[in-house]
């Protein structure tokens, strides 16, 4: 993990109402375009798509739109090109996507691929001491490291709403870890997941990443990486790969999210409603994996909760990314900024690949709930910080749901 940046803020998109726009058009029709693609080894900005086995990767690496497709497109009344001035293709910082009604993520189906998904780098958040600097005087000591546990496999048996969140970046393919999370408008029904912020959207200096996919129990056995070198797609995601149709975060993570320290950390987390790669069987995300969990952005105060479970891919050394790991331990607080909410923090060794990973706690009801998400660590590990949930995170995930409440 670079100390250069924060370990794991993945980016995420912001609170901010968004309106319906021909972009939703364009995503479904990408959806029913069979599109496939080639995959890239990591560290390619974007894999090249291809349609009727004719690849279009462009020369600086970057995903460029089959022509035939693009045709297609505008037979439909949506030129990628001409949208925004095509800027869905563009990571310059002045064209780069980044407001709420501008998130778009046409399918490519094959692009994760085993070997794209097994090289995929984590976003690599961390902070150290001086990025500390905006205490309230309520942090408490810095917790003793608590050493991550790996979940036995099969993962899904024991940990089935957790799973891994792909996207690309100007640095390459990119990994983040998320939950499968509960949707008030769909009940047992639900397409919602919840991440990190900074896993969806670079924050103030950047916009919406590309090709964001969820795949649930991501490698669901246990194997180790030479285990996977020869996996099919199905034995590394078995219950299918998922990919956004829309997804957000707060207005405050889009403003303030930074590549370095904690800037709109208390902020970084993200909802992403998703649809299966391959059509499905007509059942829901929640229906597909069996559970979803209820998400409380009433949690308690530090002093009140016994113990948080943090779930998460770690994949920054000493860990590889391909297998589960959870830490468990009774959370501190953390304040970042005199103007922000306090997070939580408890130790844990996880590494950057953790990020957006669901933290859960026992409620007095003795049921599970989700009440944070990683957001940073330390350079070294140790510990772990995430938001605690209130009306922003609330309102993030309350559009998200009424979004799609009549779908």
């Amino acid at each position: 993990m670079r100390s250069t940046r924060p370990p794991f803020t993945a980016r995420s998109e912001r609170s901010v109402r968004r309106r319906t726009s021909p972009v939703l058009a364009a995503v479904a029709l990408a959806s029913a375009l069979a599109l496939t693609a080639t995959g890239c080894s990591s560290g390619d900005a974007e894999a090249g798509s291809q349609a009727s086995a004719t690849p279009t990767g462009g020369s600086d690496g970057k995903i460029q739109i089959p022509d035939d497709i693009k045709q297609k497109l505008k037979e439909h009344g949506f030129d990628l090109d001409k949208w925004k001035n095509g800027a869905w293709k563009n990571w310059d910082k002045d064209d780069w996507l980044r407001e709420a009604d501008e998130f778009i993520n046409p399918i490519i189906k094959g692009l994760w691929d085993p070997d794209r998904m097994r090289d995929a780098e984590d976003p690599d958040k961390s902070v150290d001491e001086n990025d500390i600097s905006g205490d309230q005087g309520v942090t408490d000591p810095e917790p003793a490291p608590v050493q991550a546990k790996a979940v036995a496999p099969t993962y899904h048996a024991n940990a089935a709403t957790a799973g891994k969140v792909f996207f690309d970046a100007p640095e390459g393919t990119m990994v983040c870890s998320a939950t499968v999370v509960e949707d008030p408008a769909h009940p047992g029904k639900s397409n919602l997941v919840w991440t990190a912020g900074h896993c969806v959207h670079a924050g103030k200096k950047g916009g919406w990443y590309r090709n964001i996919a969820f795949v649930p129990s991501y490698n669901d056995a246990g194997r180790t990486a030479d285990q996977l070198q020869n996996a099919t797609r199905e034995e590394v995601a078995p219950y299918g790969v998922w990919w956004g149709d829309w997804a957000q975060t707060s207005d405050q993570w889009i403003k303030q999210g930074g590549e370095t320290g904690g800037d709109g950390a208390s902020y970084d987390f993200a909802v992403i409603h998703v649809t299966p790669e391959k059509g499905g069987n007509g059942k829901s995300l929640e229906e597909t994996v069996g559970a979803a969990l209820p998400v409380n952005f009433d949690a308690p105060a530090v002093p009140e909760v016994s113990a948080i479970t943090a779930t998460g891919y770690p994949a920054a050394a000493p860990y590889d990314g391909q297998k589960l790991y959870q830490c468990t331990d009774k959370p501190g607080r953390l304040s970042m900024n005199t103007s922000d909410p306090t997070m939580y923090r408890i130790g844990c060794t996880m590494t950057g690949g953790s990020s957006g990973g669901g933290w859960v706690e026992t409620g007095s009801d003795g049921k599970p709930a989700l009440v944070s998400n990683t957001s940073i660590g330390p350079v070294t590990s140790g510990w772990l910080a995430g938001p605690r949930l209130g009306d922003v995170a609330k309102g993030v995930y309350d559009e998200v749901s009424g979004k799609f409440a009549k779908q």
